[in-house]
């Protein structure tokens, strides 16, 4: 495949070059939380109490999430050119609809391993599920809403941070579920509850940005042209991110806080607030990300051929990751000594709060997960490359 390749029915390199490298990331942020010793009593974020090299374990992951979800609304405007307008928003709503089904049904499971479902967390895949379903709805109306309405949330949500909150109850959810959830617990019964990290809305923004972004890799659109505008575009988001955070007055629900150092100031400045993404969260992980995108549009070498190949079937990896990382957890929670009393955790089993290692064991674990599942992904994307199933189209 040229890495300048822009049909529907081809993949397009950089994009699966980007999407590839954020999957691996991830997965180092997943290996932290099953496996740090610190990672379920302390905050790696605060300058307070963290270490340089534990603030960065955790920040470079950031990128993950939103590249993730931006890529996704770029790749539902490529593969609408392929189909009708109501075809293209039957699928995104179909597969809008599965995702969240998956989110609770599987993806839950395999971070818990909980069989009875006692905390349901919803994250990224349950707020690509609905952004998909509300992509349905606006593409129906013109490309130029979606662009429209994506740049409104995501530059806007943050006014919600400026008034307070609501004192009726189901007001008061409604507006965590789709604009402030930060790890809202939502009790189902006395033994069952949701955790909802990841409010819709905000994501809904970032991936109707990508959709509009998608415009630039339509099959006659100018290679250099495409280039010059994420570079342009990527250097003043980041620039965005900059001014607002030395302004300090918006774009974060948590106002930047000034120490006496220069380190602890260094880590403050770049802390900024995921849970929702705040604009100031938006434009330092998307900006870095489009430069990536543009510079990566026609390289091609062993790096690059490995981390596409991840980026191909990310929704395959994404899944058997979370498998392979709580099975690995399962057996070294035995081998250190722990019992069946210990099992039942909330939210992960086999997960004690006291339990886990140091970083080097975290990075090595992390590595060696990341290596495994890279012939799986490998088989998969052959698999999906020589085979037509309807199925596969969603997977």
């Amino acid at each position: 495949m040229s890495a300048d390749s822009s049909t529907p029915s081809k993949r397009i390199l950089s994009i699966d070059i980007l999407r590839g490298l954020v999957m691996i990331i991830m997965a180092l942020d997943h290996t932290r939380d099953f496996f740090h010793i610190g990672a379920m009593i302390a905050d790696p974020l605060n300058p307070d109490t963290t270490t340089g090299i534990l603030f960065f374990t955790r920040w470079i992951t950031h990128f993950c999430a939103p590249t993730f979800v931006f890529l996704s609304g770029l790749s539902a405007y490529l593969s609408a050119q392929s189909k009708t307008p109501a075809q293209a928003s039957s699928f995104l709503l179909k597969r809008g609809l599965w995702l969240i089904v998956i989110e609770i049904a599987l993806i839950t499971l395999g971070l818990t391993f909980n069989p009875f479902y006692n905390f349901i967390i919803l994250q990224v895949i349950w707020a690509i599920g609905f952004s998909m379903i509300f992509l349905a709805l606006f593409s129906r109306i013109s490309y130029k809403m979606v662009l429209i309405t994506g740049l409104v949330l995501v530059f806007g949500h943050n006014l919600f941070n400026v008034f307070p909150a609501t004192a009726d109850a189901n007001g008061g959810l409604f507006l965590k579920v789709f604009f402030t959830a930060s790890g809202t617990v939502i009790p189902l019964s006395n033994n069952h509850l949701i955790g909802d990290f990841y409010a819709i809305l905000p994501w809904t923004g970032i991936m109707f940005v990508g959709y509009g972004i998608g415009a630039w890799y339509k099959k006659d659109y100018n290679i250099d042209r495409r280039k010059r505008n994420l570079l342009i575009v990527g250097s003043l988001t980041l620039f965005t991110f900059i001014a607002l955070r030395l302004i300090n007055l918006y774009g974060d629900p948590v106002p930047r806080k000034d120490y006496h150092d220069l380190f602890k100031n260094l880590l403050a400045f770049f802390n900024v607030n995921k849970y929702p993404p705040s604009l100031q969260y938006a434009t330092m992980t998307l900006g870095p990300a489009m430069l990536i995108l543009a510079f990566t549009e026609k390289i091609n070498n062993w790096f690059t051929r490995i981390t596409s190949v991840y980026g191909a079937v990310p929704f395959f990896y994404y899944v058997l990751h979370f498998y392979l990382l709580h099975t690995l957890l399962v057996i070294v929670f035995f081998a250190t000594g722990h019992t069946n009393k210990e099992i039942v955790q909330i939210p992960f089993w086999f997960r004690p709060a006291t339990f886990g290692f140091n970083l080097p064991i975290v990075y090595l674990i992390w590595f060696c997960a990341v290596a495994s599942l890279y012939l799986p992904c490998k088989w998969f994307k052959k698999y999906k490359e020589t085979h037509k199933q309807w199925w596969l189209s969603y997977v």
